[in-house]
């Protein structure tokens, strides 16, 4: 492997990496509070996406520059995330997890086929976003559209992590699965977390979406599905329920897709789910995961 391409190559897989550890922050962010896989996350970029492809179009041709869209799409995106769960996961949170699963797995069947009768099956085309030249490293054009996308992605996970850590509502959202009862008692709205909890991982799926569609402009209902599926196994990578995880497991299922379709391009998918078989049987609980045994 020449250096040219290996950078090259490094540099489309910390792009792919950013936008699954944004997808990843937001599983781990629901299932750190409730203990819930919410499987319709990814089709809530499909909502992001579809939401750029319509009003980017309105924006250029206000003269404004068309990645504004994406304050749209969080909107609509959160909307939609607190819609979900007040109308689908809220009655079911004493149910157990089984039907929890079922709901979240019913729900993401229902948003690619309302999207499907909505905007129907032919895939979209979504214009430029960003309009950036290229810069030369070591002899490597490399894409500041690209570039940009990779900052975007780690700004975003580094504010997040300042919000929990230093915020009120973060550390209510770390309160809330210690002890909810005991949060309760002390005053914390434990609806309310939650709630707020959905909206912030919902918006970053927005957010991915813009990245998303900024590196392939191309929107289909079922285009959440498999990154859904990429991003809740850099999840659990990591360490599901921990975000600096997250952030870690979306960029190790990035670049290990991008060199193994370089080496092997028929076999990334086996290998990025094999990677996820081993690192479970080494440490169950994730790379930065640790291992807590259950009181009885």
């Amino acid at each position: 492997m020449t250096l040219s391409l290996f950078i090259q190559s490094l540099i489309n897989g910390l792009n792919q990496g950013a936008i699954y550890a944004l997808i990843a922050l937001g599983y781990t962010m629901v299932y750190g509070i409730i203990r819930m896989i919410n499987f319709a996350h990814g089709d809530f970029i499909m909502i992001g996406s579809y939401t750029l492809f319509y009003t980017i179009p309105l924006m250029v041709n206000a003269g404004m520059p068309a990645w504004l869209s994406v304050i749209f799409a969080i909107v609509i995106c959160s909307a939609v995330g607190v819609l979900v769960e007040t109308i689908a996961y809220k009655p079911v949170r004493k149910a157990g997890s089984m039907s929890a699963l079922i709901t979240a797995m019913a729900m993401s069947l229902f948003l690619e086929n309302l999207a499907m009768v909505l905007f129907g099956a032919k895939p979209h085309n979504v214009q430029k976003i960003f309009s950036l030249p290229s810069v030369t490293l070591l002899g490597v054009a490399l894409p500041l559209n690209v570039l940009l996308t990779i900052a975007i992605g780690v700004a975003m996970m580094l504010g997040l992590q300042l919000f929990i850590k230093k915020t009120k509502m973060g550390k209510a959202m770390r309160a809330v699965p210690q002890d909810r009862d005991a949060s309760i008692l002390a005053g914390i709205n434990v609806n309310r977390v939650i709630t707020v909890t959905f909206a912030i991982g919902s918006a970053l799926a927005a957010v991915a979406a813009l990245m998303y569609c900024a590196k392939y402009p191309r929107v289909t209902n079922d285009m959440g599905s498999m990154m859904g599926i990429k991003a809740f196994i850099a999840a659990v990578l990591g360490g599901i329920g921990i975000i600096p995880g997250a952030m870690l497991g979306g960029i190790l299922v990035g670049l290990i897709e991008i060199f193994v379709k370089l080496f092997a391009p028929g076999w990334y998918e086996a290998i990025t789910y094999a990677t996820l078989i081993l690192i479970l049987l080494v440490k169950p609980s994730g790379i930065l995961g640790k291992n807590v045994g259950e009181k009885v």
